[in-house]
């Protein structure tokens, strides 16, 4: 079973925390410095939070698939429709080992689709790079495909 992903950037982690457990009624299933996540059954979603230099807003949506053939059904989905994908394959970020691939819907938000094999102790794999990871340390825009997009972030092959 899939559950959708809403990836938000904060000014204040701990503000937004207390916020979100609040309106969640739990407190968060991974609470670090810099990001917070819920993994909730109702609604089943995955939302999480960071605070890593990016403009407050939404920074991206997402479907996180169960198991590796689930994320390999849903990228036989995307690719039949024709959607352009960025496979980022095995990847550490978000404090997390996930298998991802990347598409931008037409209003230009991205939409990450992914499996998460474990945990992981570091934001990303090269903490030099990590700011470019979901949340861009400049706030710039990140091209997935052909199409303008709006001011969002995501994590990148390159800017």
């Amino acid at each position: 079973m899939k559950r959708l992903h809403v990836h938000v950037a904060v000014e204040n982690l701990e503000e937004a925390v207390k916020f979100y457990t609040g309106l969640f009624g739990s407190s968060p299933t991974k609470h670090m410095p810099d990001y917070a996540k819920w993994m909730l059954d109702d609604p089943r979603v995955n939302f999480a939070i960071s605070a890593r230099g990016a403009e407050p807003g939404l920074n991206h949506l997402g479907i996180q698939t169960e198991t590796a053939d689930e994320l390999q059904d849903l990228r036989g989905q995307m690719e039949r429709a024709g959607l352009a994908i960025v496979e980022e394959g095995k990847t550490t970020c978000c404090y997390a080992d996930s298998d991802k691939s990347w598409v931008r819907d037409p209003a230009g938000i991205p939409w990450e689709t992914y499996h998460t094999m474990a945990d992981a102790l570091l934001f990303h794999q090269d903490e030099s790079t990590a700011g470019q990871c979901c949340v861009p340390n400049d706030g710039s825009v990140v091209q997935l495909s052909p199409q303008p997009s709006p001011a969002s972030g995501r994590c990148s092959e390159a800017k």
